[in-house]
Order: structure tokens, then C-alpha cells, then sequence
């Protein structure tokens, strides 16, 4: 066995051994969420990052059935509303600004196309005072309607999108379909659409889930407990530090990010094959 072939094995088990590690380290965290959603509070205090199960989680269940304020199915159900809707406004309005993009040629696209980009350096934090005054006089505090349309504006799926056209599309394909008589909504939704499948899964696996986590905005606009999204609801079984039950947060938390993790099984075959074929031009 040659040196080149030694060097390429150790190198190679040098990968395996850091890809290991950082596996290990990126699911430690949710790992000990799901161990302590089976203590007690008092097992927590005394060891906070446990390596075995405990007996208490239908002790954690009574508990939050007791308090009353969490409710899982309405969190689960308003969440799925927020993210789902933000989802498909997203995904469709941002494939289809890429679209524009892409097979138009216009004067004014390249700025277009830069202020896009810029618009990704604006910390939504700071747009939230003058969004929420928008919200208030237009009526609309405690409706999800405010917490979804901002989706029609998503300059990192567009930027995406793009980049995934660029390397995918052939303008050939829509000039046959326009002699063919095709209107341009027609060759979007029944040819451009196919063909952008394996990134819009991609983008809208991120968008869920960003939207299913989004505490920040939710918690500005949202003050009924019937319209709570479920990080608002796990937000709800937080007291202050000498009576909270940990054990039922952790399982609240555990419950708000199932969903999640079911998504990301399906699904995460989608975010490969999109990424590899986005970032291949031919």
C-alpha cells in the first residue's frame, strides 16, 4: 500500500471522526430536551444534562392538563395555519419573482434584482414598531393575516430561486410554449413550476420552519390565548425561576418541535437533491 493510499484513508477517517463529532454535538441539545420532558424539576436542578430517561412524563402530561393554558391541539392547529400559509405564499410569489427574472429582459431588472439582495441586510427587528402601527390601524392585531402576507416578500427564496433557474432553465421551452398559444401564467404554473419541484421543496421546508419557530413577531401581534401560535404556548408554562415545573417546558418543547423533526424526515431528501441541483449550472 502506497503513501497516496494511506494518506487518502487517514484523511478520510479524519472527516468521518469530525462529521461524528459535529452530529453528536448539533443533536446533544435535543437529546437532553427529550430525556428531561421525562423528569421531574427537582431531577433537573440536580443533574441538567441527563444520559438516561426518567419515570415522570405522564406526571409532566397531568401537570400541563391541570394548568390549562397550554393547549396543544389549538397551538398545533394555529401554527400549521401561520406555517403553512406563509409556506405557500412564499414559495409561489418568490418562484415566480425568480421567473420574472430570469426570462425577461427588462431595463430596470439588474437594480431590481440589487435591491432584492439588499432588502436581506435589513434586520426585520427594526421594521417591527412602524409594521405593528401599520397593523393596529388597519385592525388587525390578533389575526393571522398580518403574520403571513410578509411572505409575499422573501428576498433569500427569491436569491434561491434565481440561482436555481439560472442553472435549470431553458427559454427555449417557453418560447415553444408561446407559439403554442400558452399565456404566461399558463407556462409558469404548467412548465416552469415542474421544473423548480426539487427547489420549492427545499425553500419550503426552510420557510416552515422558520415560521413554525417565529416567537418575536407572533408574541407582538398576537395577545388572545385562542390565537396562539405553540411557541407562544410553551411560552405560556414559563413562571419565574422559583416555580417553574422544567420538566413541563422541556415537554412542551418537546411536543411544539415534533412537527419539525416529522417534516425534516420526510422530506430531507428534498433539501439535497435541491441544493446539489441549484448549485450545479449547466
Amino acid at each position: 500500500m502506497d503513501k497516496r493510499t494511506v494518506g487518502a484513508r487517514i484523511f478520510k477517517c479524519v472527516v468521518y471522526t469530525v462529521c461524528i463529532v459535529l452530529a453528536v454535538i448539533s443533536l446533544y441539545p435535543f437529546f437532553v430536551m427529550f430525556l428531561n420532558a421525562t423528569r421531574s424539576t427537582s431531577e433537573i436542578w440536580q443533574n441538567p444534562l441527563p444520559l438516561l430517561p426518567s419515570t415522570h412524563m405522564f406526571d409532566n402530561f397531568r401537570i400541563i392538563r391541570d394548568i390549562g393554558t397550554f393547549d396543544a391541539l389549538l397551538g398545533f392547529r394555529n401554527s400549521f395555519i401561520v406555517a403553512g400559509g406563509t409556506t405557500i405564499l412564499a414559495t409561489y410569489v418568490s418562484s415566480l419573482t425568480a421567473f420574472a427574472l430570469t426570462a425577461y429582459h427588462w431595463k430596470l431588472r439588474q437594480p431590481f434584482f440589487t435591491f432584492i439582495m439588499a432588502v436581506m441586510m435589513v434586520p426585520a427587528q427594526i421594521l417591527t414598531i412602524g409594521y405593528f402601527t401599520m397593523v393596529w390601524q388597519l385592525d388587525l392585531v390578533n389575526n393571522f393575516l398580518p403574520l403571513i402576507m410578509p411572505a409575499m416578500a422573501a428576498p433569500t427564496v427569491v436569491f434561491f430561486m434565481r440561482q436555481y433557474l439560472l442553472a435549470t432553465f431553458q427559454i427555449d421551452i417557453v418560447n415553444s410554449a408561446r407559439i403554442d398559444g400558452s399565456g404566461e401564467f399558463r407556462i409558469f404554473n404548467q412548465i416552469i413550476l415542474p421544473i423548480m419541484k426539487p427547489a420549492i421543496a427545499t425553500q419550503a421546508i426552510f420557510v416552515f420552519v422558520g415560521s413554525w419557530n417565529a416567537l418575536f413577531l407572533p408574541r407582538v401581534l398576537l395577545t388572545d390565548r385562542d390565537m396562539f401560535t405553540m411557541p407562544l404556548m410553551v411560552s405560556l408554562l414559563q413562571g419565574n425561576i422559583y416555580d417553574t415545573e422544567f420538566g413541563v417546558v422541556y415537554l412542551g418543547l418537546a411536543l411544539s418541535i415534533l412537527p419539525i423533526f416529522l417534516v425534516y424526515f420526510f422530506l430531507a431528501r428534498y433539501i439535497i437533491a435541491g441544493i446539489q441541483l441549484g448549485a450545479v449550472k449547466g
